[in-house]
């Protein structure tokens, strides 16, 4: 999973309102040459978007966002999702993820987050929210004392095709999490070719980063 995601540097965060929506977003990313997608589980469409995108699109490396509760962790791995991601750090649900293999990532804010999921086996973690808790210098900072251990970071939360660059630069950091090229109206207004304009520019601001 690490390999795929370092190969992109990109994991668009998609929020559906509609499970019908799912196949076609899939499709423009696929088209944009994007084959990673993190599906959150915010809204009622979700489950169902991942089984629909996971049954007709194997090819796609999918995973499970906004995982709060240790019955969204199953669901999402009985859907078909690969790999799972969480705002914040929760043991419980780490442990509930490790018990059906499901690969977890948790949001860490701060040094003692970051020591905390390093000791429950976690070392790819989503670094939320990016820019609020202080952004490329933060991460900068966190790699100091903890670069060694081999955790790398997925910022997410304000990072856009404005500031991708800065973050991707960063040697601890593995891939970034946005939603600007997956953006809800553009989603919802069905706007499919605009979404693969947008994807190709922001893997290509990725591969200029490196």
């Amino acid at each position: 999973m690490i390999d795929r995601i370092l190969a992109k540097r990109i994991v668009p965060v998609v929020v559906l309102d509609r499970v019908e929506s799912a196949e076609p977003l899939a499709e423009a990313l696929l088209e944009g040459g994007l084959d990673i997608m993190e599906i959150t589980f915010r809204t009622a469409a979700a489950e169902e978007s991942i089984r629909r995108i996971a049954a007709r699109f194997p090819e796609i490396l999918l995973g499970a966002g906004t995982l709060l509760e240790k019955e969204q962790v199953r669901r999402a791995r009985d859907a078909g999702a690969v790999f799972g991601l969480a705002p914040g750090l929760n043991p419980a649900i780490i442990a509930s993820a490790k018990e059906i293999g499901l690969q977890f990532s948790p949001g860490v804010m701060t040094p003692s987050d970051v020591e905390q999921a390093l000791s429950l086996g976690c070392e790819l973690l989503k670094f939320f929210p990016a820019e609020v808790a202080g952004g490329v210098d933060m991460l900068k900072a966190l790699a100091g004392p903890y670069g060694h251990t081999g955790v790398r970071f997925i910022p997410t939360g304000g990072v856009s095709s404005g500031n991708l660059s800065a973050y991707l630069k960063l040697p601890v950091v593995a891939a970034i999490g946005g939603s600007w090229m997956v953006d809800k109206q553009l989603v919802n207004d069905g706007k499919w070719a605009e979404i693969t304009r947008i994807t190709r520019e922001a893997l290509a601001a990725a591969a200029e980063a490196r």
